[in-house]
């Protein structure tokens, strides 16, 4: 089977229409979570999830925040900004109600981080087993104590390049992995941001990583 991992997409949609048109043949996509917060289109990326093929949404740390059941007041103050910004916009609670928090694919664990903690390639870490995960918005592929540990990279933030969309494809026959990066109109998404007056602080955090 041929599937697709995907995660952060934070409510941008152009990015995450770009990967959808390169994902529809693919027989599974698996999302690792935080669909929503920072970006203005929380409604419809869920939405275009759904549509796609052999979808399983998984909850990550923004749908918990969104859901209530994690606390506002502990995100920094620039996170607490964007979410008043996008979460006025955000009308499909039911589409991130009940979500689990993992999912298998093949032999691979698919969750939206370990432990809550952020992961990076660097990162000293004793996973369960081989595993995909989201969270941090880098992508990599590194083996910890003789498993792999893959991050398929992010969507909708990209934290080196906003202006790159990364994801990646699995085979779970022969467990080939490869992560992919592709281009998407990123003044979309700042230009729909400016005209919902996101505050300053966001759409300048947003410029410094183009």
């Amino acid at each position: 089977m041929r599937a697709a991992i995907i995660s952060d997409i934070h409510g941008n949609l152009p990015a995450l229409e770009a990967v959808a048109l390169k994902i529809r043949d693919v027989d599974a996509v698996i999302c690792l979570g935080d669909v929503v917060n920072y970006g203005p289109w929380n409604d419809a990326c869920l939405e275009l999830l759904h549509t796609l093929p052999g979808i399983t949404l998984l909850e990550g740390n923004h749908e918990a925040l969104f859901l209530g059941k994690e606390p506002l007041e502990h995100e920094s103050p620039l996170v607490q900004q964007f979410y008043h910004a996008s979460f006025a916009h955000f009308t499909r609670r039911d589409l991130i109600e009940s979500l689990p928090l993992e999912v298998t694919l093949g032999d691979y664990l698919c969750t939206h981080t370990l432990d809550n903690r952020k992961i990076y390639k660097d990162t000293d870490v004793s996973p369960p087993g081989d595993c995909f995960i989201g969270h941090t918005h880098h992508a990599f592929h590194v083996k910890r104590h003789g498993r792999h540990v893959i991050n398929p990279g992010s969507v909708g933030q990209n934290r080196k390049r906003l202006d790159m969309a990364c994801y990646a494809l699995f085979d779970t026959e022969t467990r080939h992995v490869v992560l992919e990066q592709l281009a998407y109109p990123v003044d979309v998404l700042l230009n729909e941001m400016r005209a919902l007056v996101y505050p300053r602080e966001c759409l300048e955090y947003y410029e410094s990583k183009l």
